[in-house]
């Protein structure tokens, strides 16, 4: 799977930029072969404040399918369409998604033997 994201920093005008990301979001929409489209508001980092106002994330199954879908005539016009948000206020990234089924990895339960090394190991002097 293949994606392209637009990482906006915080706007100076939220009207703004919410006036302009709505009419990007509705050419995205229009746009062939997305898989999948992700928004995420950003609310903060562990330093506090983000620097980073909204994420767009939108999936192909390639990035030869995203690149063919870019150059179609609506592909083309949100391209114009994030041409109208300021220099300086966004960054645009592909990246290749790799996911995995699942959230953890599996543990494998110690062995009399293994639980006997580490008992051995804690009595020695260090």
């Amino acid at each position: 799977m293949f994606k392209f994201m637009l990482i906006f920093r915080r706007p100076p005008n939220l009207r703004t930029f919410e006036n302009s990301y709505n009419d990007l979001l509705a050419l995205v929409e229009r746009m062939p072969t997305i898989q999948r489209r992700q928004v995420i508001n950003v609310v903060g980092s562990p330093q506090g404040q983000s620097p980073y106002y909204r994420i767009l994330e939108v999936y192909f199954a390639d990035k030869a399918t995203m690149e063919a879908a870019l150059m179609t005539p609506i592909g083309q016009e949100a391209g114009a369409q994030i041409s109208s948000f300021p220099p300086g206020t966004f960054e645009m990234v592909f990246a290749e998604v790799y996911e995995e089924d699942g959230g953890s990895t599996p543990t494998s339960t110690p062995t009399e033997t293994d639980t006997d090394a580490v008992d051995e190991a804690s009595d020695s002097p260090a």
